[in-house]
Protein backbone atom coordinates (compact mmCIF):
# COMPACT_ATOMS: atom_id res chain seq x y z
CA UNK A 1 0.00 0.00 0.00
CA UNK A 2 0.98 3.57 -0.56
CA UNK A 3 0.94 6.85 1.41
CA UNK A 4 1.78 10.45 -0.43
CA UNK A 5 1.39 12.84 2.21
CA UNK A 6 2.41 16.59 0.97
CA UNK A 7 2.90 19.77 3.18
CA UNK A 8 2.15 22.93 2.21
CA UNK A 9 5.27 24.75 0.46
CA UNK A 10 6.28 27.79 2.56
CA UNK A 11 6.62 31.10 1.11
CA UNK A 12 10.80 31.86 1.45
CA UNK A 13 10.07 35.91 1.79
CA UNK A 14 10.79 35.32 5.78
CA UNK A 15 12.80 32.67 7.74
CA UNK A 16 11.23 29.65 8.64
CA UNK A 17 9.24 29.60 11.73
CA UNK A 18 7.50 27.27 14.10
CA UNK A 19 4.35 26.57 11.80
CA UNK A 20 6.45 25.78 9.37
CA UNK A 21 8.14 22.64 11.81
CA UNK A 22 4.73 22.61 12.89
CA UNK A 23 3.38 20.55 10.00
CA UNK A 24 6.24 19.11 8.62
CA UNK A 25 7.00 17.64 11.80
CA UNK A 26 3.44 16.10 11.87
CA UNK A 27 3.94 14.90 8.44
CA UNK A 28 6.98 13.09 9.23
CA UNK A 29 5.07 11.60 12.02
CA UNK A 30 2.53 10.14 9.83
CA UNK A 31 5.53 9.09 7.03
CA UNK A 32 7.28 6.80 10.47
CA UNK A 33 3.53 5.45 11.28
CA UNK A 34 2.88 4.40 7.87
CA UNK A 35 6.31 3.07 7.29
CA UNK A 36 6.28 0.93 10.39
CA UNK A 37 2.80 -0.87 9.61
CA UNK A 38 4.72 -1.30 6.39
CA UNK A 39 3.47 1.12 3.38
CA UNK A 40 5.66 2.67 1.21
CA UNK A 41 5.43 6.14 1.68
CA UNK A 42 6.71 9.82 0.31
CA UNK A 43 6.79 12.53 1.77
CA UNK A 44 6.71 15.80 0.49
CA UNK A 45 8.15 19.68 1.59
CA UNK A 46 9.46 22.26 0.08
CA UNK A 47 9.51 25.98 -0.48
CA UNK A 48 7.61 28.40 -2.97
CA UNK A 49 9.83 30.67 -4.48
CA UNK A 50 8.05 33.16 -6.91
CA UNK A 51 5.23 35.79 -6.34
CA UNK A 52 5.37 39.53 -5.22
CA UNK A 53 6.35 39.07 -1.64
CA UNK A 54 8.81 36.98 -2.58
CA UNK A 55 10.39 39.55 -5.13
CA UNK A 56 9.76 42.35 -2.83
CA UNK A 57 11.95 40.51 -0.28
CA UNK A 58 14.63 39.47 -2.84
CA UNK A 59 14.68 43.56 -3.17
CA UNK A 60 14.67 44.34 0.18
CA UNK A 61 17.63 42.34 0.95
CA UNK A 62 19.53 43.87 -2.26
CA UNK A 63 19.86 40.49 -3.79
CA UNK A 64 19.27 38.78 -7.21
CA UNK A 65 16.96 36.10 -7.44
CA UNK A 66 18.58 33.55 -7.94
CA UNK A 67 20.68 34.76 -4.99
CA UNK A 68 18.05 34.94 -2.76
CA UNK A 69 15.76 31.74 -2.95
CA UNK A 70 19.43 29.70 -2.88
CA UNK A 71 20.13 31.05 0.32
CA UNK A 72 16.19 31.28 1.87
CA UNK A 73 15.83 27.03 0.52
CA UNK A 74 18.58 26.28 2.39
CA UNK A 75 17.24 27.35 5.19
CA UNK A 76 14.34 25.94 4.98
CA UNK A 77 16.10 22.73 4.38
CA UNK A 78 18.52 23.19 7.07
CA UNK A 79 15.79 23.39 9.85
CA UNK A 80 13.76 20.93 8.13
CA UNK A 81 16.56 18.26 8.82
CA UNK A 82 17.23 19.88 12.10
CA UNK A 83 13.40 19.10 13.40
CA UNK A 84 14.50 15.14 12.12
CA UNK A 85 11.96 15.53 8.82
CA UNK A 86 12.49 12.67 6.62
CA UNK A 87 11.07 14.17 3.63
CA UNK A 88 11.79 12.36 0.40
CA UNK A 89 11.51 15.10 -1.89
CA UNK A 90 11.98 19.00 -1.16
CA UNK A 91 10.28 21.55 -3.62
CA UNK A 92 11.65 24.96 -5.47
CA UNK A 93 9.15 25.71 -7.40
CA UNK A 94 11.55 27.57 -9.76
CA UNK A 95 12.97 23.82 -10.77
CA UNK A 96 12.75 24.34 -14.84
CA UNK A 97 10.15 20.63 -14.90
CA UNK A 98 7.89 21.99 -12.61
CA UNK A 99 7.14 25.46 -14.75
CA UNK A 100 7.07 23.44 -17.66
CA UNK A 101 4.11 21.19 -16.49
CA UNK A 102 2.50 24.33 -14.71
CA UNK A 103 2.60 26.36 -18.16
CA UNK A 104 1.24 22.72 -19.53
CA UNK A 105 -1.66 22.84 -17.19
CA UNK A 106 -2.67 26.35 -17.66
CA UNK A 107 -2.33 25.33 -21.53
CA UNK A 108 -4.84 22.22 -21.39
CA UNK A 109 -7.47 24.59 -19.52
CA UNK A 110 -6.98 27.57 -21.97
CA UNK A 111 -7.89 25.31 -24.69
CA UNK A 112 -11.00 24.11 -22.97
CA UNK A 113 -12.22 27.84 -23.17
CA UNK A 114 -12.35 27.91 -19.06
CA UNK A 115 -9.72 30.54 -19.28
CA UNK A 116 -10.89 34.18 -19.77
CA UNK A 117 -9.04 37.04 -20.07
CA UNK A 118 -10.99 40.65 -18.78
CA UNK A 119 -10.67 44.02 -16.83
CA UNK A 120 -11.01 43.62 -12.89
CA UNK A 121 -11.79 46.29 -10.01
CA UNK A 122 -11.13 44.73 -6.46
CA UNK A 123 -9.53 44.74 -2.85
CA UNK A 124 -6.07 43.31 -3.61
CA UNK A 125 -4.16 41.90 -0.38
CA UNK A 126 -0.81 41.87 -0.65
CA UNK A 127 -0.10 39.11 2.38
CA UNK A 128 -2.36 36.66 0.77
CA UNK A 129 -1.44 37.44 -2.94
CA UNK A 130 -4.89 37.59 -3.83
CA UNK A 131 -8.32 39.58 -4.69
CA UNK A 132 -10.47 39.77 -1.89
CA UNK A 133 -14.36 40.67 -1.91
CA UNK A 134 -16.26 42.85 0.58
CA UNK A 135 -17.37 39.88 2.85
CA UNK A 136 -13.76 38.37 3.17
CA UNK A 137 -12.58 41.85 4.76
CA UNK A 138 -13.34 42.63 8.93
CA UNK A 139 -15.50 45.58 9.91
CA UNK A 140 -12.91 48.45 8.93
CA UNK A 141 -11.85 46.98 5.88
CA UNK A 142 -8.32 44.85 6.62
CA UNK A 143 -7.31 41.61 5.91
CA UNK A 144 -8.67 39.19 8.51
CA UNK A 145 -4.92 37.05 8.20
CA UNK A 146 -2.81 40.31 7.66
CA UNK A 147 -4.11 43.16 9.79
CA UNK A 148 -1.34 45.03 9.49
CA UNK A 149 -0.86 45.17 5.35
CA UNK A 150 -2.80 47.74 4.08
CA UNK A 151 -5.44 46.05 1.09
CA UNK A 152 -4.80 48.01 -2.08
CA UNK A 153 -7.96 48.87 -4.88
CA UNK A 154 -6.46 47.45 -8.02
CA UNK A 155 -7.92 48.05 -11.49
CA UNK A 156 -6.08 45.88 -14.09
CA UNK A 157 -6.12 43.29 -16.78
CA UNK A 158 -5.81 39.57 -16.23
CA UNK A 159 -6.80 36.24 -16.90
CA UNK A 160 -9.21 34.23 -15.24
CA UNK A 161 -10.33 30.38 -14.33
CA UNK A 162 -14.09 30.08 -14.71
CA UNK A 163 -14.81 28.61 -11.33
CA UNK A 164 -18.77 28.30 -10.92
CA UNK A 165 -19.47 25.35 -13.52
CA UNK A 166 -17.53 23.22 -10.89
CA UNK A 167 -19.17 24.56 -7.80
CA UNK A 168 -21.84 21.66 -7.64
CA UNK A 169 -19.64 19.30 -8.78
CA UNK A 170 -17.26 19.96 -5.83
CA UNK A 171 -19.78 19.76 -3.44
CA UNK A 172 -20.66 16.20 -4.72
CA UNK A 173 -17.43 15.46 -4.35
CA UNK A 174 -17.32 16.49 -0.26
CA UNK A 175 -20.56 14.69 -0.15
CA UNK A 176 -19.65 11.36 -1.39
CA UNK A 177 -16.40 11.20 0.52
CA UNK A 178 -16.83 12.50 3.79
CA UNK A 179 -13.13 11.95 4.48
CA UNK A 180 -12.18 14.19 1.94
CA UNK A 181 -11.47 17.25 4.50
CA UNK A 182 -10.91 16.46 8.31
CA UNK A 183 -11.76 17.37 11.03
CA UNK A 184 -15.81 18.13 10.46
CA UNK A 185 -15.33 21.62 11.23
CA UNK A 186 -13.30 22.43 8.62
CA UNK A 187 -15.46 20.43 5.97
CA UNK A 188 -18.48 22.39 7.10
CA UNK A 189 -16.23 25.85 6.52
CA UNK A 190 -15.71 24.29 3.36
CA UNK A 191 -18.81 23.54 2.50
CA UNK A 192 -20.17 27.03 3.18
CA UNK A 193 -17.40 28.52 1.02
CA UNK A 194 -19.50 26.88 -1.72
CA UNK A 195 -22.75 27.14 -0.94
CA UNK A 196 -22.82 30.76 -3.09
CA UNK A 197 -22.08 31.19 -6.58
CA UNK A 198 -18.34 31.61 -6.93
CA UNK A 199 -16.37 33.61 -8.63
CA UNK A 200 -14.14 33.64 -11.22
CA UNK A 201 -10.34 33.61 -9.94
CA UNK A 202 -7.72 35.56 -10.97
CA UNK A 203 -4.99 33.42 -12.32
CA UNK A 204 -2.35 36.00 -13.71
CA UNK A 205 -0.23 39.14 -12.59
CA UNK A 206 0.83 41.28 -15.57
CA UNK A 207 4.73 41.45 -15.59
CA UNK A 208 4.27 45.17 -15.04
CA UNK A 209 3.86 44.55 -11.46
CA UNK A 210 5.59 40.99 -10.77
CA UNK A 211 7.88 39.26 -12.99
CA UNK A 212 8.83 36.06 -10.39
CA UNK A 213 7.02 33.14 -11.50
CA UNK A 214 5.97 31.14 -14.21
CA UNK A 215 5.43 33.03 -17.97
CA UNK A 216 1.35 32.25 -19.28
CA UNK A 217 2.02 29.89 -21.91
CA UNK A 218 -0.79 31.33 -24.17
CA UNK A 219 0.56 35.48 -23.25
CA UNK A 220 4.09 36.59 -22.00
CA UNK A 221 3.25 39.56 -20.87
CA UNK A 222 1.60 37.83 -17.42
CA UNK A 223 2.75 35.47 -15.27
CA UNK A 224 1.08 32.88 -13.25
CA UNK A 225 -0.72 33.61 -10.08
CA UNK A 226 1.15 32.41 -7.35
CA UNK A 227 -1.12 29.58 -5.88
CA UNK A 228 -1.81 28.09 -9.08
CA UNK A 229 1.56 27.64 -10.02
CA UNK A 230 2.40 26.53 -5.78
CA UNK A 231 -0.83 23.99 -5.58
CA UNK A 232 0.61 22.21 -8.92
CA UNK A 233 3.71 21.04 -6.82
CA UNK A 234 1.42 17.97 -5.65
CA UNK A 235 1.10 16.70 -8.93
CA UNK A 236 5.01 17.55 -10.19
CA UNK A 237 6.61 16.17 -7.56
CA UNK A 238 5.47 13.16 -8.27
CA UNK A 239 6.83 13.49 -11.97
CA UNK A 240 3.08 14.43 -13.65
CA UNK A 241 2.40 14.52 -16.37
CA UNK A 242 4.59 11.21 -17.30
CA UNK A 243 3.28 7.75 -16.60
CA UNK A 244 3.71 6.39 -13.40
CA UNK A 245 2.37 9.21 -11.03
CA UNK A 246 -1.18 7.72 -10.77
CA UNK A 247 -0.61 5.31 -8.43
CA UNK A 248 0.93 7.88 -5.68
CA UNK A 249 -1.74 10.59 -6.33
CA UNK A 250 -4.36 8.24 -5.98
CA UNK A 251 -3.51 8.07 -2.07
CA UNK A 252 -1.99 11.92 -2.16
CA UNK A 253 -2.70 13.18 1.90
CA UNK A 254 -2.46 17.21 2.09
CA UNK A 255 -1.66 18.77 5.38
CA UNK A 256 -2.75 22.12 5.80
CA UNK A 257 -3.00 25.10 8.33
CA UNK A 258 -6.91 26.23 8.13
CA UNK A 259 -5.55 29.71 6.92
CA UNK A 260 -5.17 27.93 3.84
CA UNK A 261 -8.16 25.65 3.57
CA UNK A 262 -9.97 27.88 0.54
CA UNK A 263 -6.86 27.31 -1.87
CA UNK A 264 -6.80 23.87 -0.57
CA UNK A 265 -10.66 23.34 -0.84
CA UNK A 266 -11.67 25.48 -3.66
CA UNK A 267 -9.08 26.72 -6.20
CA UNK A 268 -7.06 23.60 -6.16
CA UNK A 269 -9.91 20.80 -6.56
CA UNK A 270 -11.80 23.13 -9.59
CA UNK A 271 -8.08 23.80 -10.97
CA UNK A 272 -7.68 19.71 -11.32
CA UNK A 273 -11.55 19.42 -12.56
CA UNK A 274 -10.41 21.68 -15.48
CA UNK A 275 -7.76 20.17 -16.51
CA UNK A 276 -9.04 16.83 -16.47
CA UNK A 277 -7.33 15.36 -13.42
CA UNK A 278 -8.64 13.27 -10.30
CA UNK A 279 -9.03 14.93 -7.03
CA UNK A 280 -6.45 14.23 -3.83
CA UNK A 281 -7.77 11.68 -1.56
CA UNK A 282 -7.73 13.96 1.62
CA UNK A 283 -7.16 17.32 3.15
CA UNK A 284 -6.65 16.71 6.62
CA UNK A 285 -6.44 20.75 8.21
CA UNK A 286 -4.87 21.94 11.27
CA UNK A 287 -5.51 25.37 13.96
CA UNK A 288 -2.51 27.43 14.90
CA UNK A 289 -0.50 28.03 17.28
CA UNK A 290 -0.52 31.33 19.31
CA UNK A 291 1.69 32.37 22.13
CA UNK A 292 0.89 31.58 26.00
CA UNK A 293 -2.54 33.15 27.71
CA UNK A 294 -3.57 32.75 24.23
CA UNK A 295 -2.08 35.90 22.73
CA UNK A 296 -1.07 36.21 19.07
CA UNK A 297 3.03 35.59 18.28
CA UNK A 298 4.06 38.61 17.36
CA UNK A 299 7.97 40.05 16.68
CA UNK A 300 7.19 43.34 18.36
CA UNK A 301 5.61 41.17 21.91
CA UNK A 302 8.86 38.86 21.67
CA UNK A 303 6.33 36.02 22.06
CA UNK A 304 7.97 34.29 18.64
CA UNK A 305 9.06 30.86 19.21
CA UNK A 306 11.81 29.73 16.96
CA UNK A 307 12.19 26.44 16.57
CA UNK A 308 16.51 26.52 16.38
CA UNK A 309 16.29 28.04 19.77
CA UNK A 310 14.14 25.64 21.40
CA UNK A 311 16.37 22.94 19.40
CA UNK A 312 19.32 24.34 21.05
CA UNK A 313 18.11 24.61 24.15
CA UNK A 314 15.99 21.37 24.62
CA UNK A 315 17.15 19.49 22.31
CA UNK A 316 15.00 18.17 19.05
CA UNK A 317 12.66 16.13 20.44
CA UNK A 318 11.64 18.31 23.74
CA UNK A 319 9.87 20.09 19.97
CA UNK A 320 8.60 17.65 18.35
CA UNK A 321 6.98 15.73 21.43
CA UNK A 322 5.21 19.45 22.62
CA UNK A 323 4.02 19.66 18.85
CA UNK A 324 2.66 16.11 18.82
CA UNK A 325 0.90 16.16 22.33
CA UNK A 326 -0.42 20.28 22.61
CA UNK A 327 -1.98 20.73 19.44
CA UNK A 328 -5.87 20.69 19.15
CA UNK A 329 -7.37 20.15 15.30
CA UNK A 330 -10.29 22.33 15.18
CA UNK A 331 -8.91 25.28 17.99
CA UNK A 332 -5.47 27.41 18.05
CA UNK A 333 -2.89 26.12 20.79
CA UNK A 334 -0.93 28.07 23.10
CA UNK A 335 3.22 27.92 22.86
CA UNK A 336 5.69 29.27 24.04
CA UNK A 337 9.68 28.12 25.45
CA UNK A 338 8.71 27.93 28.59
CA UNK A 339 5.54 25.39 28.04
CA UNK A 340 7.74 23.54 26.07
CA UNK A 341 10.68 23.13 28.73
CA UNK A 342 7.52 22.50 31.84
CA UNK A 343 6.54 19.22 29.38
CA UNK A 344 9.75 18.33 28.86
CA UNK A 345 10.65 17.88 32.20
CA UNK A 346 8.03 16.88 33.59
CA UNK A 347 7.02 14.03 31.07
CA UNK A 348 9.64 13.07 29.08
CA UNK A 349 12.08 13.89 31.92
CA UNK A 350 10.08 12.90 34.94
CA UNK A 351 7.51 10.26 33.89
CA UNK A 352 9.82 8.52 31.06
CA UNK A 353 13.24 9.17 31.39
CA UNK A 354 13.94 9.13 34.62
CA UNK A 355 11.96 5.57 34.95
CA UNK A 356 14.15 3.90 32.61
CA UNK A 357 17.25 5.60 34.34
CA UNK A 358 16.81 4.64 37.40
CA UNK A 359 15.60 0.96 36.58
CA UNK A 360 18.43 0.59 33.94
CA UNK A 361 20.83 2.26 36.05
CA UNK A 362 19.20 -0.98 39.17
CA UNK A 363 19.53 -3.68 36.77
CA UNK A 364 23.48 -2.37 35.43
CA UNK A 365 24.30 -2.24 39.26
CA UNK A 366 23.02 -5.24 40.83
CA UNK A 367 22.77 -7.81 37.98
CA UNK A 368 26.20 -7.09 36.54
CA UNK A 369 25.04 -5.17 33.44
CA UNK A 370 22.70 -7.15 32.26
CA UNK A 371 18.60 -7.61 32.15
CA UNK A 372 17.94 -10.21 34.78
CA UNK A 373 15.45 -13.11 33.73
CA UNK A 374 12.18 -12.74 34.91
CA UNK A 375 10.19 -16.02 37.32
CA UNK A 376 6.57 -16.44 37.10
CA UNK A 377 4.27 -13.32 36.93
CA UNK A 378 2.17 -11.62 39.25
CA UNK A 379 -1.53 -10.14 39.07
CA UNK A 380 -0.33 -6.80 39.12
CA UNK A 381 2.53 -7.67 36.40
CA UNK A 382 -0.09 -8.89 34.08
CA UNK A 383 -2.06 -5.71 34.44
CA UNK A 384 0.52 -3.47 33.59
CA UNK A 385 1.39 -5.49 30.30
CA UNK A 386 -1.78 -5.23 29.50
CA UNK A 387 -2.25 -1.41 29.70
CA UNK A 388 1.06 -1.07 27.85
CA UNK A 389 -0.39 -3.58 24.99
CA UNK A 390 -3.38 -0.99 25.09
CA UNK A 391 -1.70 2.37 25.37
CA UNK A 392 0.46 1.46 22.65
CA UNK A 393 -1.50 -0.55 19.98
CA UNK A 394 -2.68 2.98 18.52
CA UNK A 395 0.50 2.91 17.27
CA UNK A 396 0.40 -0.32 15.51
CA UNK A 397 -2.84 1.38 13.34
CA UNK A 398 -3.00 4.06 11.17
CA UNK A 399 -2.50 7.43 12.43
CA UNK A 400 -4.74 10.54 10.78
CA UNK A 401 -3.64 14.09 11.79
CA UNK A 402 -6.15 15.11 14.74
CA UNK A 403 -5.50 11.54 16.27
CA UNK A 404 -2.24 12.68 17.45
CA UNK A 405 -2.22 14.36 20.53
CA UNK A 406 -4.11 11.38 21.92
CA UNK A 407 -2.00 9.20 20.86
CA UNK A 408 0.76 11.03 22.85
CA UNK A 409 -1.45 11.16 25.96
CA UNK A 410 -2.13 7.89 26.11
CA UNK A 411 1.99 7.02 26.52
CA UNK A 412 2.00 9.91 29.40
CA UNK A 413 -1.06 8.33 30.73
CA UNK A 414 1.19 4.60 30.74
CA UNK A 415 4.63 6.39 32.26
CA UNK A 416 2.38 7.36 35.07
CA UNK A 417 1.06 4.00 35.92
CA UNK A 418 4.64 2.34 35.24
CA UNK A 419 5.82 5.06 37.30
CA UNK A 420 3.10 3.74 40.09
CA UNK A 421 3.95 -0.40 39.47
CA UNK A 422 7.75 0.51 39.96
CA UNK A 423 6.93 2.50 43.78
CA UNK A 424 4.67 0.07 44.65
CA UNK A 425 6.49 -3.03 44.20
CA UNK A 426 9.90 -1.26 45.08
CA UNK A 427 12.65 -3.51 43.66
CA UNK A 428 15.48 -2.10 45.62
CA UNK A 429 13.77 -3.17 48.88
CA UNK A 430 12.90 -6.58 47.27
CA UNK A 431 16.70 -6.98 46.23
CA UNK A 432 18.16 -7.25 49.94
CA UNK A 433 16.33 -10.38 50.42
CA UNK A 434 17.48 -13.34 49.35
CA UNK A 435 13.43 -14.59 49.64
CA UNK A 436 12.42 -11.95 47.56
CA UNK A 437 15.25 -11.61 44.86
CA UNK A 438 13.68 -13.70 41.63
CA UNK A 439 10.64 -11.17 42.62
CA UNK A 440 12.88 -8.51 42.16
CA UNK A 441 14.14 -9.95 38.98
CA UNK A 442 10.36 -10.46 37.20
CA UNK A 443 9.98 -6.32 38.67
CA UNK A 444 13.01 -4.84 36.35
CA UNK A 445 12.14 -7.48 33.76
CA UNK A 446 8.68 -6.84 33.70
CA UNK A 447 9.65 -2.82 33.59
CA UNK A 448 12.69 -2.82 30.64
CA UNK A 449 10.55 -5.04 28.71
CA UNK A 450 7.30 -2.52 28.97
CA UNK A 451 9.29 0.65 28.28
CA UNK A 452 11.22 -1.10 25.28
CA UNK A 453 7.35 -1.78 23.72
CA UNK A 454 6.82 2.14 24.87
CA UNK A 455 10.26 2.98 22.75
CA UNK A 456 9.03 1.45 19.86
CA UNK A 457 6.04 2.89 19.43
CA UNK A 458 7.63 6.49 20.36
CA UNK A 459 10.17 5.61 17.46
CA UNK A 460 7.44 7.46 15.40
CA UNK A 461 6.89 10.65 17.12
CA UNK A 462 10.75 11.35 18.60
CA UNK A 463 12.51 8.65 17.11
CA UNK A 464 16.43 10.39 17.92
CA UNK A 465 15.76 9.30 21.96
CA UNK A 466 13.75 6.40 21.31
CA UNK A 467 16.36 4.76 19.47
CA UNK A 468 18.70 6.01 22.06
CA UNK A 469 16.58 4.33 24.67
CA UNK A 470 16.30 1.41 22.73
CA UNK A 471 19.83 0.77 22.73
CA UNK A 472 20.47 1.40 26.31
CA UNK A 473 18.31 -1.81 26.53
CA UNK A 474 19.95 -3.48 23.70
CA UNK A 475 16.75 -4.35 22.09
CA UNK A 476 16.50 -6.33 19.16
CA UNK A 477 15.03 -4.85 16.29
CA UNK A 478 11.14 -4.13 16.55
CA UNK A 479 8.94 -5.95 14.59
CA UNK A 480 7.87 -5.12 10.92
CA UNK A 481 4.83 -4.63 10.73
CA UNK A 482 5.18 -2.85 14.15
CA UNK A 483 2.66 -4.15 16.88
CA UNK A 484 3.46 -4.27 20.38
CA UNK A 485 4.57 -7.72 21.73
CA UNK A 486 6.08 -8.20 24.80
CA UNK A 487 8.91 -10.27 26.19
CA UNK A 488 11.34 -9.98 23.62
CA UNK A 489 14.01 -8.22 25.70
CA UNK A 490 16.73 -11.28 26.43
CA UNK A 491 16.28 -12.57 30.27
CA UNK A 492 20.27 -12.58 31.03
CA UNK A 493 21.12 -10.48 27.71
CA UNK A 494 23.33 -7.53 28.40
CA UNK A 495 22.52 -4.09 28.76
CA UNK A 496 24.07 -1.32 26.67
CA UNK A 497 25.75 2.13 28.06
CA UNK A 498 23.12 3.75 30.53
CA UNK A 499 23.16 7.71 30.10
CA UNK A 500 20.46 10.06 30.74
CA UNK A 501 18.13 10.37 27.89
CA UNK A 502 16.21 13.88 28.64
CA UNK A 503 18.41 15.82 31.16
CA UNK A 504 16.52 18.15 33.31
CA UNK A 505 16.37 21.88 31.83
CA UNK A 506 16.20 24.91 33.76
Amino acid sequence: MKSYITTPIYYVNGSPHIGHAFTSVMADILKRNRQALGCDVMLSTGVDEHGQKNQEAAADLGMGYQEFLDMRGKEFRSVFDLVGISYDYFVRTSREGHKEAVAGMEQTIFDKDLIVKKNYTGTYCKGCEEFKKESDLTEDGQCPLHPTMQVEQTEETNYFLKMEPFRERLLQHIADHPDFVQPEAFRNELKQMLAEPLEDLCISRPKSRVTLGVDLPFDPDFVTYVWFDALTNYLTNIDWPKEGYESWWAECEHLIGKDILKPHGVYWPIMLMAAGLPLPKKLSVHSHWVGAGGVKMSKSIGNVVDPIEVVEKLGVDALRWYLARHMRADSDSQISVELITQTYNSELGNKIGNLLSRVAKFSNKNFGGKVPAPGPLSAEDEALRKSVVEATSGFSRWIDLQDIPARAQAIVTLAEEMNEYIDKQAPWTLFKNEDTRERCQTVIYVTLDCLRVIMEALQQVIPGSADKALAMLNAPAAPSPWTPVLDRLEGNGNLGEIESLFPRVQ
